[in-house]
């Protein structure tokens, strides 16, 4: 159940993170960095946890920060293109 909890958070942090590229506002980018936190906990206390292979999770945890945290980086930078009425 923890696991399937930990995958739906963080499929749904990339899918929310991938929305706010193509509608960007701030608030949208704080919700994504909160759904990143969750995954990162979430997924620390599976590797904690449980007895699975150390290096593949953090392999796998690596791969899917760099990936999120990309998709962050390019929506905060077309915020800052916004006109300021427009950012919310």
């Amino acid at each position: 159940m923890l696991v399937l909890l930990h995958v739906v958070i963080a499929f749904s942090s990339m899918v929310y993170t991938g929305y706010t590229y193509f509608r960007p506002a701030k608030t949208r980018l704080r919700i994504s960095e909160g759904l990143v936190a969750l995954t990162l906990a979430s997924g620390t206390y599976l590797v904690v946890s449980t007895h699975s292979p150390m290096l593949q999770a953090c392999l796998m945890g690596l791969i899917y920060l760099a990936a999120t945290l990309a998709a962050i980086i390019a929506a905060y930078k077309k915020v800052e293109e916004l006109n300021p009425a427009d950012r919310s």
